[in-house]
Order: C-alpha cells, then sequence, then structure tokens
C-alpha cells in the first residue's frame, strides 16, 4: 500500500502568515458592511484593498509558493495538449449523436419486445 505525503505548514511564521491572510478577509468582509453608510465606492474600495492584502500575504507565504508553482506546472502542461481541429471535433461529435440515436433504437426495441413478451405473451394482458 502506498503513502501519501500531505504537506503542511511547518513553520511558525508560515502560520501566522497564513491566520494573517484569513483576517484580512474576514476583516475585509466585516468592513464592507460596517462602511454601508460611507458609500458604495468606500465600501468596494475597502473589499477590494483587504483582499489584495490578502492575497499578497498568502502568495509570500511557503503555501502561496507551491501553489504558483502548480499554478505554472499546470500551464506548462496545458501548452502540451494537442487540441484536435474543427473537423476532427465535428467528427467526433457525429459518431457520439450516431451512437446515442443507435443506444436509443437498441434500448426502445428491447424494452417493447420485453414488454410484448411479459403482457402478451406470459401473463396474457391485451392493450385496449
Amino acid at each position: 500500500m502506498a503513502t501519501t505525503q500531505v504537506d503542511t505548514v511547518h513553520t511558525g511564521a508560515d502560520k501566522a502568515k497564513l491566520a494573517a491572510a484569513v483576517g484580512l478577509v474576514i476583516a475585509s468582509v466585516v468592513g464592507f458592511y460596517l462602511l454601508g453608510k460611507q458609500g458604495v465606492l468606500i465600501q468596494w474600495v475597502a473589499l477590494l484593498v483587504g483582499l489584495v492584502a490578502a492575497a499578497s500575504l498568502f502568495l509570500v507565504s511557503e503555501s502561496g509558493r507551491q501553489l504558483v508553482a502548480f499554478a505554472r506546472d499546470a500551464w506548462r502542461e496545458v501548452k502540451k495538449v494537442v487540441w484536435p481541429t474543427r473537423k476532427e471535433t465535428l467528427q467526433m461529435t457525429a459518431y457520439v449523436f450516431a451512437f446515442v440515436v443507435i443506444m436509443a433504437l437498441f434500448l426502445w426495441f428491447t424494452d417493447k419486445t420485453l414488454e410484448w413478451v411479459l403482457y402478451d405473451l406470459i401473463l396474457g394482458w391485451r392493450k385496449s
């Protein structure tokens, strides 16, 4: 059985950064609602400044750096994908639709056959 390693925050400084980032998010949301009488512009500025500060603080933590590295690796992998051409996409779509129609007809035929066998032959019930 393979063991999986779970990455956790190890240093006190990283824990403090993450806690401060969460605190900034909460303070931003609370500030947004408390500044309701100051005007909509002030509310949104306070919310956005707090969220940007929280994101900045998160990104300088070890977890933030790992997230950025993961995003870079994921983007690098997306660039390697060979996307199908328009013709290939339309062909595959047509194949899927054809399969769905054939499967629907097969299931309908099977249902009607079983209905006929059970109700007409075995039970002798006639539909009026």
